[in-house]
């Protein structure tokens, strides 16, 4: 049980991380100003926050036309499905 409640924290704060920093570089974008990398976007939902990143992109109308973003919604079911598993 303690496990699990570690692991609900963790998720909650990766995605909350990587559905701000979605907003930010959306943010940025508009203003022309210093972005976010999109490896920093993309390693963020690889490493949990995918569904904060699939929320970001259609919340903020970003990054969903680029071609190497559609894999998100992959990462969020296979992450869903290792969560189900273990």
């Amino acid at each position: 049980m303690q496990d699990f409640n570690w692991t609900v924290c963790y998720l909650v704060l990766v995605n909350f991380v990587t559905f701000v920093a979605f907003g930010v570089d959306k943010r940025r974008a508009v203003r022309n100003k210093y972005r976010i990398s999109e490896a920093t976007l993309l390693g963020l939902a690889l490493i949990g926050g995918s569904a904060g990143a699939l929320a970001g992109m259609y919340l903020f109308h970003h990054k969903t036309r680029k071609p190497l973003f559609r894999v998100i919604p992959i990462l969020l079911v296979s992450q869903a499905a290792i969560l189900f598993f273990f």
